[in-house]
């Protein structure tokens, strides 16, 4: 493995500027997500409010840890293709802290307030001699108390952030000083995160998403939003990368990088929808009450019709479209599949939250679309920041000839 001289390299110096309409845009989204969060307290909707603000908390935060998996994936797998487009995750990645701390902030807010995780942080929950004494929640309560779970989204959350902060620091000495010092700790690192990564996730999902309905378990449920996570990641990048092509950059990236791309998302679509029908036909198969009641919850009449939408778009949909190879080759129907899914899998997460987090004043309108607005503006914003601090070529990455000339 050699340190090609990259003879053309200075053709592609390309600097990205964050300014003009887009940082306008994102700012306004910025702004009408914090109004939307206001409106959502000042009617007194604050069960729902903070169940659309862990939503996007937790949205935010697995997009931006996709861009962190990415990365380490590339370099474990010494993969080229997909050197041109790395900028793209990284700046994803160095997001991350930012993301971290308001999900963090979410969680502990919701918990002080029994806004969230009332199923197991009521009052009087393992206490033997209270009347709202329940047996299946003091037995979990070595690992399901709020000292205990703070301290483990702390520490999942400052273990993603430091790694994002070295792979950062290790992109920036290698465009800086060149040889392969810094590819090789990239590497190396890159297996310590993954291995870190790879059994931190579920547990992650468990307590973040999962314990909301606390008597209910699903072994499967890590995996299940890892797929959710990994695919929306995806689309993220793939999307990033078509827009700023759109606009004029990237001019080294072509139809062969969106074809791979295309094809993870195709792949992982099917991998999503085959982890989350195991979960339901386990369940429904199995036929225990104790099981059935996270399905009987999402099969009530104001969430039955989201429940077939979201198989439909999340499965459905990227089969039929992404199937063709010209298809997975094509900006603008690669777009258009990219949004669906990010739109999809907002309601997969909306799927997994609200019913069994909204009791009282159920509903769909300004709280979910304006937050969700809200958090797509703080990324972009964010993000695109990053993005324009560096060039968007990763100059001495020992790959770079081999993506420039990537072709399938």
């Amino acid at each position: 493995m050699g340190n090609h001289n990259h003879t053309h390299t200075h053709n592609f110096s390309e600097q990205f500027v964050f300014s003009g309409k887009l940082k306008t845009w994102s700012l306004i989204a910025i702004v009408v997500g914090v109004l939307s969060i206001a409106f959502g307290f000042l009617t007194d909707h604050a069960e729902r409010t903070y169940a659309n603000l862990l939503l996007m908390a937790y949205y935010f935060t697995c997009v931006c840890a996709t861009g962190l998996f990415f990365i380490a994936l590339q370099y474990v797998a010494q993969a080229g293709w997909a050197t041109g487009l790395l900028r793209i995750p990284q700046a994803m990645s160095r997001v991350l802290p930012i993301a971290s701390v308001i999900l963090f902030v979410v969680c502990a807010a919701g918990l002080m307030t029994h806004n969230l995780y009332h199923h197991w942080n009521g009052d009087g929950l393992t206490d033997p001699s209270s009347a709202n004494y329940d047996k299946i929640i003091a037995g979990k309560a070595v690992y399901l108390n709020v000292p205990f779970f703070l301290a483990r989204l702390a520490i999942f959350l400052g273990a993603y952030s430091f790694f994002a902060y070295l792979f950062a620091k290790y992109a920036q000495r290698e465009a800086e000083q060149g040889g392969l010092v810094f590819y090789d700790k990239s590497i190396k690192w890159s297996a310590v995160f993954l291995i870190i990564f790879g059994f931190t996730t579920p547990i992650w999902a468990f307590d973040t998403i999962m314990s909301l309905e606390a008597h209910w378990f699903s072994t499967m449920f890590g995996w299940y939003n890892f797929a959710a996570m990994w695919v929306s990641g995806l689309c993220v990048i793939t999307l990033i990368v078509i827009l700023l092509k759109k606009g004029g950059y990237l001019s080294w990236i072509n139809e062969n990088h969106l074809h791979d791309l295309g094809k993870f998302i195709f792949a992982f679509s099917i991998f999503w929808t085959y982890v989350w029908f195991a979960q339901f036909l386990l369940i429904y198969y199995a036929n225990m009450p104790e099981e059935t009641v996270y399905f009987y919850k999402r099969w009530e009449p104001e969430y039955l019709p989201w429940f077939w939408v979201n198989i439909v778009i999340n499965f459905v949909a990227p089969i039929l479209i992404l199937m063709a190879r010209g298809s997975k080759r094509q900006t603008n129907t690669l777009m258009f599949v990219c949004i669906m899914l990010l739109c999809g899998h907002w309601l997969d997460y909306y799927m997994m939250i609200m019913p069994g987090t909204v009791e009282a004043h159920r509903g769909f309108g300004i709280i979910e679309i304006g937050i969700a607005i809200g958090f797509a503006g703080l990324f972009a914003f964010l993000t695109l920041n990053q993005l324009s601090k560096r060039s968007m070529v990763p100059t001495n990455h020992p790959f770079l000839e081999e993506s420039l000339h990537h072709q399938i």
